[in-house]
């Protein structure tokens, strides 16, 4: 396998969820996943297609309560494509599937340069003779309504017909993720299906409740040198068929051209999402003229985006890379969506948009800056009914749900079930209300990427506001402590949702979730005193703020309560008279830990009463902020957070982390690389591999990690360099990490498109391209140098630690 190819071989079927997954194909508006496509769903395949945003809600009946869920809907596969054989005067055999017919030399290859999937066998029939297939697909990257399946058939020895079925099928249920089964899974309603002569048939239909109307058309078209090809389009029930029998010869190819269009009522400047399928699928061009236009869309991508690492890291961040560009392509800047937690690969968390924006945008606002930008204004869509949620508890300000769909309620499930146990479990995650702190965190990294002033002035500012209006309100002033304290909140870690024994959910003074809330009360405090002043007051206005409230979000801002004990930050109020619990013994019994929590559950036991996270909490703070800002947040509180105190926290959580989520080794090795740990390299490569070594037993199938795979960009980008945009400069403070030893990557900073950042023999070279721009500042620790457009600064670096 090349840098730029992954090879998969023989047919597993154990392992064809997993790897329908990783060769999902996608353009930002809608993915499909790797099926074969003679296959409809079942146990072994599933031919997921997902348009981004497009939700639906059901009802079913949950441990005898009815419960509502919102899931991104699978739609109608428009993948299919069987065949069977005969020869000349003989009888036909049955229809080909690899779960039932031999298969030789079977190979799928993805060529992330080309956006491509490919998959050849050698199928030898009982009735016919050996019969080479080759097909390539792929997901419209230049039109985004657009993809195409060409398969071509060559007999190796023998002559007859072969009889090919090019079908739209309806009869689909969201069934990727096995532990759903109990839930209401059909959201694809109203299926109609229809034909235009000569080559197209056409399904359409609606979602159940959102009543989103989809329309797919399928255009196929047969290239072949021997007799006449009989053609026979059949609307069905369900299922839109045509029907196509070709002659087929020894050693002369067929070639079978699939061309779909997709649209739904959700899209932008269309009348009627059939008829604009339709049409479209009627003007696309032939598949080598599609494929061209395809790959020159990829090329421009990936000038902008792709980066160079040596070795087989460099391999998997580029793989991941892809993922994350199919995910969130430019195309995505003009949709109204969110980051999916599981990109449009599968069905796991229902499609929900988390705080995984998180570790997405910090890699995106400087590349794909525009993509940032519509992300952030998913949210601001959806402030009125953050604010909303906030005033139903009898909060001011916006309160932002830690699981968010079409129109921004909380989707979190209020109960999950735990597949060790078989047991349903009440579901306290909407108590994560840190997920407010991550949007104004990201809103106000674009703004210092980019120099987006008028965002930062006006949508950006709003955001901010309501946030830290949120965090004002919810924090309480303690007279016995001198402080203000936020109580009844879930941090990162997700096992500890409640105290032992208590009778309610919720735990006090998460260090996080406080020191973050400092964090957007003195961004916006900042900002708001630099606004203009008709600006200030029309802010104020709009959202009805007193002015008066202000010192006392200065006096919260200073004064939230962090909890320490035995010398390091507490996790939260509480955590240090939690039991330990014995990690030898548990490895030894279960081998992997990682869902520690379900199996305490099915233990009779519950992880709420031990020192045990699911991911990192507290070191979370390290991933966010450089160690000098992180200090002055820590002063600012009235905490002197020293190195020593900072390698002892990292030290303790270290030792009490299951690392259950795949963003937690990526948080780590980025902690451990900025601390100059030589245990870092260990969770990077962990973080590398979560998904194409499905490191968690079966989730990947279920679709990738997407945060995880961004965060493996960033952790290069900005964690290595110690990247950090400012207004006036960019920040540098590269970490040594021996295995990542050279990198190369290039940026849009502000007005400059196309900084390169090259790191290799102990130096770092920057240069900035030729433009009519100002000249950048870059700042390191101990020095600082100008480089004008058109020039290349070479820097070298001393390999001397410095302290964390």
């Amino acid at each position: 396998m090349s840098d730029w190819t992954w090879d998969w071989t023989g047919y597993d079927p154990a392992a064809e969820r997993l790897r329908e997954s990783l060769c999902t194909l996608g353009n930002g508006y809608f993915a499909t996943r790797g099926a074969v496509p003679e296959c409809r769903a079942g146990l072994t395949h599933y031919p997921g297609t997902y348009v981004a945003g497009c939700y639906n809600r059901l009802e079913s009946t949950v441990a005898g309560r009815q419960v509502l869920n919102e899931d991104l809907v699978n739609l109608p596969n428009w993948l299919l494509l069987r065949f069977r054989l005969r020869r000349d005067e003989g009888a036909w055999g049955s229809w080909f599937s690899p779960d039932t017919h031999a298969l030789q030399d079977h190979r799928h290859i993805l060529d992330l340069h080309r956006a491509t999937l490919t998959r050849t066998f050698r199928h030898r029939s009982a009735v016919a003779g050996v019969l080479d297939v080759e097909q390539t697909r792929l997901v419209h990257m230049q039109d985004p309504h657009l993809a195409v399946l060409r398969t071509v058939f060559t007999p190796e020895d023998w002559s007859g017909e072969i009889e090919i079925e090019s079908c739209l099928d309806g009869q689909v249920i969201n069934g990727n993720v096995h532990r759903y089964r109990a839930l209401d899974r059909r959201h694809v309603t109203h299926v109609r299906t229809g034909a235009r002569e000569p080559d197209t048939v056409w399904l359409g239909c609606r979602t159940s409740a959102s009543d989103i109307a989809v329309a797919l058309a399928a255009r196929t078209t047969v290239a072949a040198d021997r007799g006449p090809v009989s053609s026979v389009l059949r609307p069905a029930r369900h299922r839109a068929v045509h029907s196509l029998v070709v002659p087929i010869a020894p050693h002369r190819p067929v070639t079978v051209d699939k061309t779909v269009a997709l649209h739904t009522s959700r899209d932008m400047a269309i009348s009627d999402p059939l008829d604009e399928a339709v049409e479209r699928v009627s003007t696309a061009a032939a598949f080598p003229g599609l494929l061209a236009s395809h790959v020159a869309a990829w090329e421009r991508l990936w000038r902008r985006a792709d980066i160079q690492v040596p070795g087989e890291a460099g391999r998997i961040l580029r793989f991941h890379l892809f993922h994350v560009l199919q995910t969130l392509s430019p195309h995505s800047a003009d949709l109204d969506v969110g980051v999916p937690a599981r990109g449009l690969h599968g069905e796991a968390y229902r499609g929900h948009v988390f705080w995984d924006e998180l570790f997405v945008l910090p890699y995106l606002n400087l590349h794909f800056p525009e993509v940032s930008r519509g992300l952030l204004n998913y949210r601001y869509r959806r402030l009125p009914r953050a604010c909303r949620a906030a005033a139903a508890l009898g909060r001011a300000g916006a309160m932002y749900p830690w699981q968010s769909g079409s129109n921004g309620r909380e989707e979190t499930q209020e109960w999950h079930l735990n597949p060790h146990s078989g047991h349903w479990l009440p579901d306290h995650s909407r108590l994560q209300h840190h997920v407010g702190s991550a949007i104004a965190y990201n809103v106000w990294q674009y703004c210092q990427a980019t120099g987006d002033t008028e965002y930062l002035h006006t949508k950006g500012a709003e955001l901010l506001l309501q946030i830290a209006r949120f965090w004002a309100g919810l924090a309480v002033f303690d007279r016995d402590l001198g402080r203000y304290r936020i109580r009844g909140v879930v941090g990162p870690d997700e096992y500890h949702d409640s105290y032992p024994g208590a009778a309610t959910p919720g735990l006090d003074d998460n260090a996080y979730t406080n020191v973050t809330a400092a964090w957007v009360l003195t961004r916006t405090l900042g900002l708001l005193r630099r606004l203009p002043v008709w600006r200030r007051e029309e802010l104020f206005e709009r959202v009805q703020l007193d002015s008066g409230e202000l010192p006392t979000w200065e006096e919260i801002s200073r004064r939230l309560r962090v909890p320490f004990h035995q010398g390091v930050i507490s996790q939260f109020e509480g955590y240090d008279g939690l039991a330990e619990l014995d990690w030898d013994a548990y490895r030894t019994r279960y081998g992997s830990i990682r869902r520690l929590d379900r199996i305490l559950e099915a233990e009779g036991d519950t992880v709420n009463r031990y020192k045990a996270s699911k991911q990192g909490d507290v070191l979370m703070l390290g991933y966010l902020f450089s160690p000098a800002e992180l200090r002055q947040l820590f002063l600012r509180l009235g905490y002197d957070l020293d190195d020593d105190v900072w390698r002892s926290t990292v030290d303790y959580y270290l030792r009490r982390t299951s690392h259950g989520s795949t963003l937690s080794g990526l948080v780590h090795g980025l902690v451990l690389a900025r601390a100059r740990r030589t245990e870092a390299w260990q969770y990077v490569q962990e973080a590398l591999e979560a998904d194409i070594a499905d490191i968690q037993g079966g989730t990947t199938g279920e679709g990738i990690h997407l945060g995880a795979m961004a965060g493996t960009l960033d952790l290069v980008q900005r964690g290595l360099t110690g990247l950090e945009p400012r207004e006036d400069a960019l920040l540098l403070d590269p970490v040594p990490l021996p295995a990542l030893s050279e990198y190369g990557f290039s940026l849009r900073y502000r007005g400059h498109w196309g900084v390169g950042v090259r790191r290799r023999s102990g130096q770092l070279e920057i240069g900035v391209p030729d433009s009519e721009e100002k000249p950048i500042r870059v700042v390191l620790a101990d020095r600082a140098v100008t480089i004008g457009p058109g020039e290349t600064c070479t820097l070298v670096l001393s390999e001397t630690p410095r302290p964390t």
